[in-house]
């Protein structure tokens, strides 16, 4: 730290009690001075040769007949007016950033000019300030920090405003540049711990973190802390992403609230501390650089989760932050999303904020999508195609990427028994047309859900199922979905139906790649269409059982997913349910179980009917006319050709399965 003396002579103030000071000397005192609820007994000629505003009230005084003087409203108090008198004296006065603020404001109250004597205090602070104390990082802060009680004092005299442009100055320099000393706690390079192995026996020198000056700033008030981060801004030499790691350096210091578990609702009351908290988060909010990126997902939404805890004072706030956290959402994670349901909610987790961070992604996806970049007055026309590839390329892999956060954080809050199904779909929903490999995530979400809420209804579970393509399980899934017994049966054929195929054009043709996704169904060839049109003929075969819609969206039992299972393959797309299989049926009917015997008629009464695979065709025709229209990066298997199916008797009595 850097310090100033000033005179010669020894101290010789004294007290006598606590109100009274005054001047060890043979020479009698001639003056009292009254500065607050000190007294000061000093000599009128060492005070009234330095200060004009002394002389023009001992004058007064002396017109009074009196010797006591008053001055209750000098900035900084009896001490800064010691300082003063000191000087006065010529005794030794020591200067610090701690006190030279005090000093210098009390010297402008006293007016110690120039033009009272040459070189006189307000000269001689100000030049310390300028020579010293400025150009000093610590220093620097610790003056602007005592500037706050020297107001407005300080502000006329642009104390503030020096210390804030040396703060800013020092803040923009090269790294390579920094030579003073800074506080940095946080995690470091091992270069920067000293714990690198040095080459060939020199150790090379420590690198300094672009971040550097963050700590330290901590220190600020929120008032003070806003103007300095404003005026480093102004200097436009610090990248957004160390602003926002400065504004988040803060935030954790006096915001502890933000250091909790990420699914506690911060609960803020009323009075003092709530205000305070608003004003923080208000500045730190508006504070935070335009740049994408520049602070973590993860922080906003806990700065979402103080301001959720003001009420109807952070509305405002709130529409700010799910802007910007709709601006980058694919950087959250699901621990980011639990937030915890407001009080008095039955609920775990608050959905609706996160409801409203999606379909402020998607509308936000939905603006870059048609950014018109090339409608501008650039005439390179390479640059434009390149520029518009870009853009929705990195745009249709955020929406990925939010597809598949969707699908976790339902799995997660689908363990909420209180969970309305709406709210499970809503969301599900806004995402449902974005690009995904496989729908493996929906499904776990979906399971989960089914296994949470086994008591809803037969439409509902049809419902959150027609969320789901078949076509998009791994083979992983379908192993699980066809021993799911919360499915309900129409959605287990789908997948064996489709697992047959995939299994069918996997064997048809060696030089196909083994996918995750069931190949385009429609549009196929050779086998395929041999078991297409094998299907057509079993669904015109008429038989005498008959399939009820509630038998197909209900549950189906353990005998039947297996007797399911070994008719679905013994269609071997083309064969139908042959000699083979009948053959089959009757060796095997002496070891069967009754309910094995009847989980078999019904499931092979069901497979006869027209209904089932005129639904199935459908219903997966629909889904792919709806892909192909809406985006053909939906990561779907491929283009739908439904003509051949349309032919086919079944076209008139075809539903949804989904």
């Amino acid at each position: 730290m850097k310090f100033m003396k000033l005179g010669s002579k020894p101290d010789a103030f004294q007290s006598d009690g606590d109100n009274i000071r005054y001047i060890a000397s043979e020479l009698a005192t001639d003056i009292m001075v009254h500065v607050g609820d000190v007294k000061f007994y000093l000599h009128k000629f060492p005070l009234l040769s330095k200060s004009a505003r002394l002389q023009k009230l001992v004058a007064i005084a002396n017109e009074e007949n009196k010797d006591e003087i008053i001055i209750p409203d000098i900035p900084g108090g009896p001490a800064a007016f010691e300082i003063c008198a000191k000087y006065c004296y010529g005794m030794i006065v020591t200067l610090n950033a701690y006190n030279v603020v005090a000093a210098r404001c009390a010297s402008e109250f006293l007016e110690m000019y120039e033009t009272v004597e040459k070189g006189n205090l307000v000269y001689k602070i100000d030049i310390f300030l300028s020579s010293s104390v400025f150009r000093g990082w610590k220093d620097s802060i610790i003056v602007l920090q005592t500037t706050r009680s020297f107001l407005p004092w300080s502000e006329e005299l642009k104390l503030v405003s020096h210390c804030l442009d040396a703060i800013a100055s020092k803040a923009s320099i090269e790294t390579c540049k920094v030579e003073c000393s800074y506080t940095y706690n946080r995690k470091k390079l091992p270069s920067e711990n000293g714990q690198e192995t040095p080459w060939n026996g020199v150790r090379k020198q420590q690198a300094v973190p672009k971040d550097w000056w963050v700590e330290d700033l901590c220190d600020l008030d929120i008032e003070l802390y806003k103007r300095a981060i404003t005026t480093i801004k102004m200097k436009g030499k610090v990248s957004g992403d160390t602003i926002g790691e400065a504004l988040k350096a803060y935030a954790y210091r006096r915001l502890p609230e933000l250091s909790k578990g990420n699914t506690t609702t911060v609960q803020g009351g009323g009075g003092v501390d709530a205000t305070k908290n608003q004003s923080l988060v208000e500045a730190i909010v508006w504070l935070l650089p335009s740049e994408k990126g520049s602070v973590s997902c993860s922080f906003l939404l806990r700065l979402l989760r103080v301001v959720m805890s003001l009420g109807h004072r952070g509305d405002m706030l709130r529409r700010e932050l799910i802007r910007r956290i709709g601006w980058q959402l694919e950087e959250a994670s699901v621990s980011d999303l639990l937030i915890g349901a407001p009080p008095g909610e039955n609920m775990m987790y608050d959905v609706d904020t996160v409801l409203e961070l999606v379909k402020e992604f998607v509308v936000q996806a939905m603006v870059a999508q048609a950014d018109p970049v090339l409608d501008n007055d650039n005439d390179d026309e390479i640059e434009k195609p390149r520029s518009t590839i870009t853009i929705s390329d990195a745009t249709a892999a955020s929406r990925g990427m939010v597809a598949k956060l969707v699908e976790c954080y339902l799995a997660e809050i689908s363990r909420d028994p209180h969970l309305p199904l709406s709210k499970f779909i809503a969301l599900a929903e806004l995402v449902s047309r974005f690009p995904r490999a496989s729908h493996d995530g929906l499904y776990r979400a979906i399971d989960m859900y089914l296994k949470e809420h086994p008591g809803i209804s037969k439409s509902e579970r049809k419902r959150i199922c027609r969320l789901m393509d078949c076509k998009k399980l791994s083979a992983e899934a379908c192993s699980h979905a066809v021993q799911n017994e919360r499915l309900p049966l129409r959605v287990v054929v789908q997948i064996l139906f489709f697992e047959q195929v995939r299994a069918t054009m996997s064997s048809s043709s060696s030089a196909a790649t083994a996918t995750a996704t069931t190949p385009d169904l429609s549009s196929s060839s050779g086998p395929m269409k041999a078991a297409m049109l094998s299907v057509g003929s079993l669904g015109s075969s008429r038989s005498a059982a008959t399939t009820n819609t509630d038998e197909w969206d209900g549950v189906p039992t353990s005998e039947e997913l297996k007797a399911l299972k070994g008719e679905i393959a013994a269609l071997r797309f083309g064969e139908g349910p042959s000699r083979s299989t009948r053959s089959s049926s009757v060796n095997q009917g002496g070891s069967r179980t009754e309910a094995e015997k009847a989980a078999a008629t019904k499931v092979r009464g069901m497979l006869m009917s027209k209904k089932i695979f005129s639904r199935l065709w459908s219903s997966s025709g629909k889904e792919r006319e709806a892909e192909n229209s809406s985006s053909d990066t939906s990561g779907s298997p491929g283009s739908s050709n439904v003509e051949e199916i349309r032919s086919t008797p079944l076209r008139s009595r075809r539903r949804s399965v989904s």
